[in-house]
């Protein structure tokens, strides 16, 4: 057996599934959701159903190699790319559903639960794509959020923010997500080059462009947000703060959501559980960067540790159209 299918092997025992060059998993909070024991951040922050929600990426590689990332960076997803052999976005969209269904389908059975959300679960109504890779460097980015908008679907895309050409694509053709995430880790050039391993040049660079080119999307009414994830004794100093605040103000972004890292994944082996920043300790961050950028506290979500930050005036809750089942 090859690298490649010894990687996809693996994957695929950690419940992954494949279409091409894209990969689903289903989300635990998604199982929570429809158990009825609890919901995502996503649901209590801006209204996003966890029992109807895919994670998925439409492109396995990335450019960075961040030390916090609980996907297998190890396995070097960009072999198993084949660029030969691009899927469509409808093509994507189904596989992507059929699969999860399948994931869930012994769910159907459980007397604990809820069977109004697991008949709903099998026509997903959002795709957050962020699972693995770099999503824009699918080449289909945007037309694969033009047809979920024409589907009827929410999308949230979590960028490393390096490719701010493809941004600036999206927003001409019309194509960006409902909400745009980008990564914010690391507060100065130093620390992001240890941080994210970066394999482009000018990363820093074009990071920062990508941050300036928020802040006037945020401008024209766009729904943006900054996702930081704080580590313990690595980026959560007053020195930190002080740069995070400067790197936020020049986003200009409608939200930022902070949270702590969790010892998950493929991420144990180069961060320990010591790592992982208490509810209290996101709170007093939370609320210190708050009073150094002029954004306000807006909710919190415990059990995933994160509390999100938004400009004044802003509102999180989005209205989310209920599609027929």
């Amino acid at each position: 057996m090859n690298n490649i299918n010894l990687n996809k092997k693996i994957l695929e025992q950690q419940q992954y599934r494949f279409a091409g060059n894209s990969a689903v998993k289903v989300c635990n909070w998604c199982k929570q959701a429809l158990r009825g024991w609890g919901e995502c951040y996503k649901h209590k922050f801006y209204g996003i159903p966890s029992w109807r929600c895919v994670q998925m990426s439409p492109w396995l590689g990335c450019d960075n190699s961040c030390i916090h990332c609980w996907r297998p960076i190890e396995l070097d997803m960009t072999k198993m790319i084949n660029k030969k052999k691009i899927e469509k976005p409808i093509e994507i969209i189904e596989k992507c559903i059929e699969a999860q269904n399948k994931l869930l389908t012994g769910f159907g059975g459980h007397l604990k639960v809820n069977k109004k959300r697991f008949l709903e679960s099998k026509k997903p109504s959002h795709f957050a794509i962020s699972l693995i890779g770099e999503p824009t460097l699918y080449p289909h980015i945007g037309e694969l959020v033009s047809e979920l908008r024409k589907q009827g679907k929410t999308s949230f895309i979590v960028s490393n923010g390096l490719h701010p050409e493809i941004i600036k694509k999206l927003e001409k053709k019309n194509q960006l997500p409902t909400q745009l995430y980008v990564s914010l880790n690391s507060s100065n050039k130093e620390d992001y080059k240890v941080w994210h391993n970066p394999k482009i040049k000018d990363s820093w660079e074009k990071y920062n462009e990508t941050l300036e080119l928020l802040n006037k999307l945020t401008k024209k009414g766009k729904r943006t947000v900054l996702r930081m994830t704080l580590v313990r004794d690595k980026n959560m100093s007053d020195k930190n703060i002080r740069e995070f605040s400067e790197l936020i103000k020049k986003s200009g972004v409608l939200f930022v959501e902070v949270k702590s890292y969790m010892s998950i994944g493929y991420s144990r082996a180069r961060l320990g559980y010591e790592t992982m920043p208490q509810m209290k300790e996101i709170r007093d961050f939370s609320r210190k960067l708050a009073k150094a950028t002029g954004y306000r506290i807006l909710d919190e979500h415990i059990a995933s540790r994160i509390v999100l930050l938004g400009k004044a005036g802003s509102k999180a809750k989005m209205k989310i159209k209920s599609s027929e089942i």
